[in-house]
């Protein structure tokens, strides 16, 4: 099928280091450009992963991605810059993306994956990689991928030390290798292994494990070399020295060891041992918004987007950028509402989240649809401070 793979003038220009590689070849490049990838997570990981998938022409990038990039992300996320802050990941990810390589195809999902929509985005990819930094989401995409036949490159990063590995590859015998239940058949309990943003990690590592990432992609795709199949390659960057682990299938695995069990996805968040309680935010209109500034009702207002956005528009409130929110509690009111906002209504529901399960604040308002709702509705032109 990849005979019938075409270039035009521009692609071969572009990949000709690719293809005059012996190895390597005209053929392994079509079968990039045949390819599908999906990439869950353009954080630390996803950055380099999706910059080094897209330059090496693999032919349609899928993105999972539902947050918004912040000013914290920049030391590490080098797919974004100070013009992304503020705006939704995978936006900014598409856009930068297809700027460096316009000859692919890039589909985007800005949700949650969970286990009610895991099946239905993956099916259609050949290879997933596992760029996520929680428990329950690794669970849920190596669960997935192992339900769906599906290879899962996997790679994970704490402070100074980083993993890749390839999970659930079939290989020539027609053999599946070990997935991630294989190497932790139950997760840790909740609260023992920090993550990145409680924990740190050095923004170069990163780069280098979701390069490496990225290359183990690009041999599974092209059947190149040898991939980390049954094997867990792990970095210490400030020894700079490395280790290879080798990996075995569990019959006791649930999903496909001798007597499997789990048949279909799980709630991963109960698994992990993570009590979900769906709490509602109250919210506010624009409009409403308004009328208590007209009326001169006593509250507090906080933006909590960055300072280049307030900078170029704001309605007044008091500039705290998420990051900084939980330190901020203490100048809180507690007697009076608070209103919160940033650009559409993400990021201050984020923070109103963090105060109520933090530091207990129960008169935390959300400004629905966020400032831009407040000048479409309100009318207040741009550029007004």
């Amino acid at each position: 099928m990849y005979q019938f793979i075409q270039f035009s003038k521009e692609e071969l220009t572009r990949y000709n280091r690719h293809i005059i590689i012996p190895e390597f070849g005209l053929v392994a490049q079509q079968k990039l450009k045949a390819a599908k990838v999906l990439v869950i997570g353009s954080g630390g990981l996803g950055s380099p992963l999706l910059l080094y998938l897209a330059a090496a022409g693999v032919g349609t990038l899928g993105l999972i991605d539902y947050d918004v990039v912040e000013d914290s992300n920049l030391h590490r996320q080098v797919l974004f810059g100070i013009d992304s802050i503020g705006l939704s990941k995978v936006d900014a990810a598409r856009e930068r993306l297809l700027n460096l390589n316009p000859h692919i195809n890039i589909h985007v999902y800005e949700t949650q994956l969970t286990s009610k929509n895991a099946l239905t985005l993956l099916k259609d990819y050949d290879v997933i990689a596992d760029g996520t930094d929680n428990f329950p989401t690794r669970y849920l995409i190596n669960d997935a991928c192992v339900l769906l036949g599906k290879t899962n490159v996997y790679a994970s990063i704490f402070q100074f030390e980083g993993q890749v590995t390839v999970f659930n590859y079939l290989n020539s015998q027609g053999e599946r290798g070990p997935n991630y239940r294989d190497l932790f058949s139950v997760p840790p309990p909740p609260g023992l292994v920090p993550s990145c943003a409680e924990g740190g990690v050095l923004g170069v590592l990163p780069g280098i494990i979701g390069s490496m990432q990225a290359l183990e992609v690009i041999k599974v795709i092209t059947g190149i070399g040898e991939i980390l199949n049954g094997r867990l390659f792990s970095f210490d960057a400030l020894t700079f020295e490395s280790r290879t682990f080798n990996l075995k299938r569990n019959p006791t695995n649930p999903l496909n060891g001798t007597n499997p069990t789990l048949t279909e996805l799980i709630d991963y968040e109960e698994f992990c041992g993570i009590k979900v309680v769906e709490k509602s935010i109250k919210e506010i209109t624009a409009r409403d918004l308004y009328d208590w500034q007209v009326r001169g009702e006593d509250f507090q207002l906080i933006d909590v987007r960055e300072p280049l956005e307030y900078e170029e528009v704001n309605i007044g409130a008091q500039l705290v950028p998420l990051s900084g929110i939980l330190d901020f509690a203490d100048s809180i009111s507690r007697e009076k509402k608070v209103v919160i906002h940033c650009k559409v209504g993400g990021r201050s529901a984020k923070a109103i989240r963090q105060l109520e399960d933090r530091w207990g604040f129960q008169n935390l308002y959300n400004l629905k649809g966020g400032i831009l709702a407040y000048i479409s509705q309100v009318q207040m032109p741009l550029g007004s401070h």
